[in-house]
């Protein structure tokens, strides 16, 4: 199973890890890695929301410009 979230202009995936119960995703079509994980759909949905946000705080903060998400033009 997967899915694809998207806020913000950013976009994740959502898998389902039967090993260890649990949802998590990564965002796609940026060069850096984040991550996020839930147990539930509303958890994983406010995860990847956070990540993102987090993701772009911490850009700021580190005064660098945030990847955009690809758009394959």
């Amino acid at each position: 199973m997967s899915a694809m979230l998207e806020y913000k202009g950013y976009f994740g995936s959502v898998e389902y890890s039967d090993e260890d119960e649990v949802l998590h995703g990564r965002l796609e079509f940026i060069r850096d890695l984040v991550t996020y994980e839930g147990k539930d759909a509303k958890e994983i949905k406010a995860a990847f929301q956070e990540a993102v946000d987090d993701y772009l705080g911490l850009c700021e903060a580190e005064g660098r410009k945030a990847d955009v998400t690809l758009t394959g033009t």
